[in-house]
């Protein structure tokens, strides 16, 4: 069975403009219908600690019966100052996870090196060093009941070659995919075909519909559009309003085995709790015909 799951990141626009903390969050997404939520890093309030807000969090996800779902964090392997400080930056984020009450975080690896003759340049040089950040993290995830992941975005490490280059290096069942159907359209891959190469190593679901143009008029420029890889645009879209193919997505999804949740990470230009509706009704609509 999969359920339906959602992205604090959907509701930015409102934790930005002060309408919504994160805890309000987990009441109005329990509200709206959402099975669990996840959190896109923490923001503390008034000097509060991350480990404090996080207990606040969890008591309240506890009290809602609202499971947090996942955590996701920055990071970045290659322009850190001090490779072995960002691994225990990274290590305090894991023990941020434990007490969220989670099973998993995702955690960013690079955006990778602008040219720098005395830096990494491919990805096939940096992935070393990419392999070695991945796995201390998952070794340590280990040691507290946490399974790590890589998530396809930031360009450098977003296409299904790349993914799956460093899930093969890494080498660790502890560590795998947060595969987000729409990301792959980012650097112009196509969903389907890039969703089947890496299913099997999903460990986590995002799901999010994009608008795509492959030129914008001077009137549409940029109006929430972003450009791709390849040169062409793409604006976040309620989900089943896009191109995305979501329902082929979840099913190849499903046949490779994979259960449990996936959540809605909303993108778009519309107001946030409307459009994260319909994004929930018409997840709903799909996942009742898979």
């Amino acid at each position: 069975m999969i359920l339906p799951g959602v992205s604090s990141y959907s509701f930015q626009r409102l934790i930005d403009n002060g309408e919504y903390d994160q805890i309000k969050l987990i009441g109005l997404a329990k509200s709206m219908g959402f099975a669990g939520i996840e959190f896109a890093d923490l923001f503390p309030h008034n000097n509060e600690s991350k480990k404090d807000y996080a207990m606040r969090l969890r008591d309240e996800s506890e009290r809602l019966d609202m499971p947090i779902l996942n955590y996701a964090v920055g990071a970045d392997f290659l322009n850190c100052e001090d490779f072995e400080k960002q691994l225990q930056e990274l290590y305090e984020q894991v023990n941020i996870a434990k007490i969220l009450g989670t099973i998993r975080i995702r955690h960013d690896v690079s955006y990778g090196f602008k040219f720098n003759k005395d830096k990494f340049i491919g990805f096939d040089e940096a992935l070393p060093t990419l392999v070695k950040g991945c796995k201390a993290v998952t070794e340590y995830g280990k040691s507290k009941g946490i399974s790590t992941m890589v998530e396809n975005h930031g360009i450098f490490c977003q296409s299904s070659d790349r993914i799956l280059k460093l899930i093969s290096a890494v080498a660790d069942d502890n560590f795998g995919t947060l595969t987000d159907i729409g990301n792959f359209m980012c650097v112009d891959e196509d969903p389907e075909t890039a969703v089947s190469k890496t299913a099997p190593f999903a460990r986590y679901v995002h799901v999010k519909d994009f608008h795509f143009k492959k030129t914008l008029s001077p009137e549409e420029s940029p109006n929430g559009y972003f450009k791709t890889y390849g040169g062409h645009f793409l604006r976040g879209a309620v989900l089943g309003e896009g191109v995305v193919p979501v329902k082929n997505c979840l099913s190849i999804l499903k046949n490779n085995g994979y259960s449990g949740y996936v959540s809605i990470e909303f993108e778009g230009v519309e107001d946030n709790i409307p459009a994260v509706r319909k994004c929930l009704g018409n997840l709903e609509k799909i996942l009742n015909n898979i």
